[in-house]
């Protein structure tokens, strides 16, 4: 009974530490009513496992462009709906409990335009070698980008299938922007395009070949 006492005393008292953490950043940069929300929201958040950086950011980074509050709420409300839909879609992926660095960059790529299941795909190719944090960012930044989804999961998977390092997966939006540039009339998803063609090249030449890995 005396360590029951203890733990719920150690984790009110943690909460209470988070909300005023939550409550000090906020203060002066959002409305009081947009920092009663994102307050509500964030301990809710926490308290699933979700990561609580992302709802301050969106909204101080909304106050600071001028936006008004209820537009700040909606922006915020929904990024909280892309945690949690995140935090399913990485599950799905396998046993690995999710960290929160994935879920945040999952719920980027989720707003930039992919799905979950897009999500869950990529965190199932990234395994166990690769961060999932990272190649869903990249994956994100594609799509922002204006590559479809569809191709935006094909390059990262062909990339990834053919051995590359991780290293060549952040560079993917560097190599897209360059395409665009270089060549007359092209666009993102035509670029994207040449890029995954290569990199199924590479995987498919003599000597090259790797065991594509098991999707659950």
């Amino acid at each position: 009974m005396k360590t029951l006492r203890a733990f719920l005393l150690l984790a009110l008292v943690g909460t209470a530490l988070q909300a005023q953490d939550i409550s000090t950043r906020l203060a002066g940069r959002v409305s009081p009513e947009v920092a009663a929300l994102v307050q509500q929201l964030a301990t809710s958040a926490a308290a699933r496992g979700l990561p609580t950086d992302p709802l301050i950011q969106k909204a101080i980074e909304g106050s600071a462009k001028g936006v008004p509050a209820d537009r700040i709420a909606a922006a915020v409300r929904a990024l909280a709906g892309q945690l949690d839909v995140s935090a399913a879609a990485l599950r799905r992926a396998g046993p690995a409990r999710p960290d929160t660095d994935a879920i945040a960059a999952g719920a980027f790529a989720l707003n930039a335009g992919l799905s979950d299941t897009n999500v869950t795909d990529l965190a199932r190719v990234s395994r166990p070698r690769h961060t999932e944090a990272a190649t869903l960012r990249v994956a994100g930044t594609l799509a922002a980008m204006g590559v479809p989804a569809a191709q935006t999961v094909e390059l990262v998977t062909q990339v990834l299938e053919a051995g590359g390092q991780s290293a060549d997966v952040v560079a993917l939006p560097a190599q897209v922007t360059a395409g665009v540039s270089h060549g007359q009339g092209v666009t993102p998803a035509q670029a994207a395009a040449g890029l995954a063609r290569a990199a199924a090249a590479r995987a498919n030449a003599p000597g090259q070949q790797r065991p594509r890995p098991a999707h659950p």
